[in-house]
């Protein structure tokens, strides 16, 4: 399978429209170590000329001008992008979908908690419904099913119960059975090649180490470095648990976990305020140092 990562950075992008943090300013002003970066996404193909994406962000317009195999053709409207794969509900996440919306074809995979947001707190679905001939697909952890024609089998699995906030009022009164942020394990079917994409990481649990096991290529939330990233530079009282991500570092981060593994380990999801973003920062070079990647736009892999 071909992977391309579109975009490797949390919501906001990298940098932040109206954030003016060390990491923001030192890439508004170009300086060395730091790169540009969109809203996170991958794209996925089993032959390189047919595409699914993984979320529709915002930069959705950038990321496919920016890759020559996702533009149009070879008739004047026709697209090699045949779906959307949804993680979650978020906003960062579903806003492309309105720019993939004059007549096209798209089949828009998504879990139950996050049609119905879809349906009902952002109406993205009725208001989609003149202009494209989109095909809704439910996703249920647990239950795989197969893309180009079979040879890509698709393995979603829960990675959390947080909505957004938008949608907060939709919550189950059972909230830990709801799969409102799930990740995808891909598996290519004539290889044997396994990716695991999980962007968004409330906590680690079995069921997330069950999904890892003997993947060739992790993609993984790297939100934040430090669990009170965003408190440290006074921009949020909130910590990454209460935004729904677990951080790299620490006795109960990703990076003691993932180290343990085989397979490229690559962060992507990266908060504007992650010291990783930084190139030539402590943080950064200690995850080269342990055989983790930073992910980056542009960034190309087949398993």
């Amino acid at each position: 399978m071909f992977l391309k990562v579109l975009g490797s950075a949390a919501g906001g992008g990298f940098p932040q429209w109206n954030c003016n943090c060390p990491n923001c300013r030192s890439a508004r002003e170009n300086q060395r170590f730091f790169r540009t970066r969109m809203h996170n996404s991958l794209a996925i193909s089993d032959n390189g000329k047919s595409w699914y994406l993984l979320n529709a962000t915002p930069d959705i317009h950038a990321q496919i001008e920016a890759h020559d195999e996702l533009q149009p053709g070879p008739t004047i409207r026709s697209s090699p992008i045949q779906g959307v794969l949804l993680t979650d509900a978020e906003l960062d996440h579903t806003i492309g979908l309105l720019q993939l919306r004059e007549s096209a074809e798209i089949e828009v995979y998504a879990a139950p908690p996050v049609m119905q947001a879809l349906q009902e707190a952002f109406p993205i679905r009725q208001i989609l419904e003149p202009y494209a001939a989109f095909r809704w697909s439910i996703a249920n952890p647990g239950e795989s099913f197969p893309l180009f024609g079979g040879n890509l089998i698709l393995y979603p699995f829960h990675l959390g119960c947080k909505p957004p906030r938008y949608a907060s009022a939709l919550q189950t009164r059972e909230p830990e059975r709801s799969s409102w942020v799930m990740g995808y394990k891909i598996v290519d079917q004539r290889t044997g090649g396994t990716a695991v994409y999980a962007p968004g990481v409330e906590l680690w649990t079995e069921e997330l180490d069950k999904q890892l096991e003997h993947a060739d290529c992790m993609f993984m939330d790297g939100t934040f470095w430090h669990p009170d990233e965003i408190k440290r530079l006074g921009i949020s009282d909130l910590n990454a648990s209460d935004m729904g991500h677990i951080p790299i570092a620490g006795p109960n981060g990703s990076l003691e976990r993932l180290i343990r593994r085989s397979g490229r380990k690559i962060y992507i999801h990266i908060n504007n305020t992650n010291p990783i973003l930084h190139e030539g920062s402590l943080e950064s070079r200690t995850l080269k140092e342990l055989g983790l990647e930073v992910g980056y736009d542009g960034l190309e892999l087949e398993v």
